[in-house]
C-alpha cells in the first residue's frame, strides 16, 4: 500500500455554550484541521486535530506548513504500521507534535482498514464495551454551574469537571466546588481544573477551604513542582494535564508524587502511536487516565474512544465525547454518549465517515 494523495480541510467548530477557563482561555469557535490520506488501494484514512488557543504550543494554522514540509517523506510511503512511518517523520521534522497527530491518526485508520478490523483491535483489544464520560462545566456563576451539573447528572453522567479561575475570584472558586459537589451528591466523581491559572499560594488557600469535601484537583499551577506543593499542602489528589507532554514529564511528575491521574490527550503526545506508549507507561506506574484530546469533532473523538476501550478499565478514569460540545458534527452516525457512557464503533478502522457536504472543499491537496 502506498500513499498517493493527502487532502486537508479547515473546519470552524463552535461550542454550543460559551466555554471559559482560567487565564482568559476560552473555546468559542476554534478551527479543526482534518486530513484524508488516500492510497493506491482505494482505502482512505482520516485524522483530526483542533488546538485550543493559549492552551499548548500548538495552533491550527501551523498544521498545513508542517504537513507540507513532511510531504517528501509521506507521498509514496506505506502507511500501514503507523509507528514505522511516524518514526521517519519524527526524524525528518523535530517537534510539532500536534501537526503530526493528525497524520498519525489517519495512518492508524488505514492500518486498521487494511486489516479489516476496528482500530481498538490493534491497540490492545477491546477491554470495555462502554466508558464513562466526564462533563466539563464552563467557569461561570457558581449557581449556574451547579444547575448544569444537575442537568448532566440527570442525563446519566457520573463524573464532573469544574472549571475554575475565569474571574480571578478564589472565593467564587470555593463556591463552585462546594455547590457542584453538593448538587451531584456523594459517590459521583468531581474534580476542579484551573488550567494552570492559579499561583501556588492562591491554589493552596482555595484548596484548603474545600479539603473537607470529596474533590480532586487538576493542574492548578503552571509547573508540576508547584502542583506537587499544592498536593502536599492540602492532601487532595492531583491530576496533571498541561505540564505532562512527554514520557519524561510523566516520570518526573511521578517522582514528585503529583501524578494521581493525567490527561492523555492524543495531539499533546504526537498522536495515537505515542499516546499508546504513554498509556502503557501509565498502567505500569498505576496512574489513572482521561483519554481524550484538546478539542475537536467526531474523528478525534473516535480515535480517543478506540484507545480508551483498549485500556485496562482499572486505569481508565474517563473519556470525553468532544463532538457533543461543538457543531457541526462531521458524522451524524458516529458514537454519542448514552446515559453518561460511550463506546467506539465496531466498524473497521476509526468507524467514522465524514460528511463531505459539511467539510466542503479542501484548503490544500498534495499528490
Amino acid at each position: 500500500m502506498k500513499i498517493t494523495r493527502v487532502s486537508l480541510w479547515k473546519l470552524p467548530l463552535t461550542s454550543h455554550k460559551d466555554y471559559h477557563m482560567a487565564g482568559g482561555k476560552s473555546c468559542l469557535t476554534t478551527d479543526s484541521m482534518i486530513v484524508c490520506v488516500e492510497t493506491d488501494t482505494g482505502l482512505r484514512g482520516w485524522g483530526e486535530n483542533c488546538p485550543i488557543p493559549h492552551y499548548l504550543p500548538a495552533y491550527a494554522q501551523g498544521v498545513e506548513p508542517a504537513i507540507d514540509y513532511m510531504m517528501p517523506e509521506i507521498l509514496g510511503a506505506d502507511p500501514t504500521g503507523a509507528e514505522s512511518l511516524m518514526a521517519k517523520l519524527d526524524g525528518y521534522l523535530l517537534g510539532h507534535n500536534y501537526a503530526k497527530s493528525v497524520l498519525d491518526m489517519a495512518f492508524w485508520d488505514l492500518t486498521a482498514k487494511a486489516a479489516k478490523l476496528p482500530l481498538y483491535s490493534l491497540l490492545g483489544g477491546r477491554r470495555s464495551d462502554t466508558m464513562p464520560v466526564y462533563h466539563s462545566l464552563t467557569c461561570v456563576d457558581p449557581d449556574e454551574m451547579a444547575r448544569m451539573a444537575i442537568e448532566a447528572k440527570d442525563s446519566g453522567v457520573t463524573q464532573f469537571q469544574v472549571k475554575l479561575g475565569a474571574d480571578n475570584n478564589w472565593q467564587a472558586d470555593i463556591a463552585r466546588m462546594r455547590l457542584v459537589r453538593e448538587a451531584v451528591g456523594e459517590g459521583l466523581f468531581v474534580y476542579a481544573d484551573w488550567n494552570c491559572g492559579a499561583s501556588k499560594l492562591d491554589a493552596i488557600r482555595t484548596a484548603r477551604a474545600v479539603s473537607d469535601i470529596d474533590v480532586m484537583l487538576e493542574q492548578p499551577c503552571e509547573t508540576m513542582e508547584d502542583c506537587a506543593s499544592v498536593k502536599r499542602s492540602t492532601g487532595l489528589a492531583m491530576k496533571l494535564d498541561e505540564s505532562t507532554k512527554t514520557i519524561g514529564d510523566l516520570l518526573k511528575a511521578y517522582q514528585l508524587d503529583c501524578l494521581d491521574a493525567t490527561a492523555l490527550k492524543l495531539s499533546k503526545f504526537g498522536g495515537l502511536s505515542a499516546a499508546r506508549r504513554t498509556r502503557d507507561l501509565c498502567i505500569h506506574l498505576g496512574v489513572k487516565m482521561c483519554v481524550e484530546d484538546t478539542w475537536g469533532s467526531d474523528i478525534v473523538t473516535a480515535a480517543a474512544l478506540h484507545l480508551g476501550a483498549s485500556t485496562d478499565p482499572k486505569f481508565l478514569l474517563n473519556v470525553c465525547d468532544l463532538s457533543s460540545y461543538v457543531g457541526p458534527r462531521l458524522d451524524s452516525h458516529a458514537p454519542a454518549r448514552d446515559t453518561g457512557f460511550i463506546g467506539p464503533s465496531d466498524k473497521i478502522g476509526l468507524g467514522v465517515t465524514p460528511d463531505m457536504d459539511v467539510l466542503g472543499q479542501p484548503i490544500k491537496i498534495w499528490d
